[in-house]
């Protein structure tokens, strides 16, 4: 039995799916611009007080949108942890 209502949110979701994914893509081609200028540069690869700022930002933002900001930080932490994973790799090509 089809549900058109129901396919229609899910063809939303995929669509929301796929854009989150091409964003992603996009922030990470431009956080691997950065580690590659930090390790050039001989900065660290983590800028924990950029980092604060940054989840205060988005944790306020997500408030404001009626998300969660608690699962905002945690999806903001993974995404940071992944772009400093990156940095170091850069800083240790650098070497």
């Amino acid at each position: 039995m089809s549900d058109e209502r129901l396919e229609e949110y899910r063809a939303s979701i995929d669509n929301i799916d796929a854009a989150l994914i091409l964003l992603l893509a996009e922030r990470f081609k431009i956080t691997k611009a950065v580690g590659h200028y930090k390790a050039e540069a001989g900065m660290p690869p983590a800028d924990p007080q950029r980092e604060d700022r940054q989840i205060d930002r988005l944790r306020q933002l997500a408030a404001s949108a009626n998300l969660d900001p608690a699962f905002s930080e945690s999806f903001l932490r993974f995404v940071i942890a992944e772009v400093i994973r990156h940095h170091e790799r850069a800083a240790g090509a650098q070497d």
